[in-house]
């Protein structure tokens, strides 16, 4: 899962960096092979912090990080895997 094509919606694309989008993806790479077809990313700010938090249900997982930004980013980003392809999009979006 997630090892197939990757897509991003316009909203990403448009609104979350590139550096970030990268990040994100990493994220999930990280993970176990058992991984759940949908992986949520809240971000959040403080101050000048960009507080992301990955989660996802089956099975359970939650990571908070924290990273520099110049510019915070407040929304909540879906990754859903299909089996032929991965979608990255705003949670606006689905």
């Amino acid at each position: 899962m997630f090892t197939n094509q990757r897509y991003l919606s316009r909203g990403v694309d448009n609104t979350i960096p590139v550096e970030l989008q990268l990040f994100l993806w990493g994220c999930i790479d990280q993970l176990p092979e058992k991984r759940d077809y949908l992986q949520i990313f809240d971000l959040e700010k403080v101050g000048i912090m960009q507080i992301v938090t990955h989660r996802s249900e089956q099975p359970e997982h939650r990571k908070v990080y924290l990273l520099p930004s110049e510019k915070p980013i407040i929304t909540k980003i879906y990754v859903i895997d299909d089996g032929s392809h991965s979608t990255m999009l705003l949670s606006s979006e689905y």
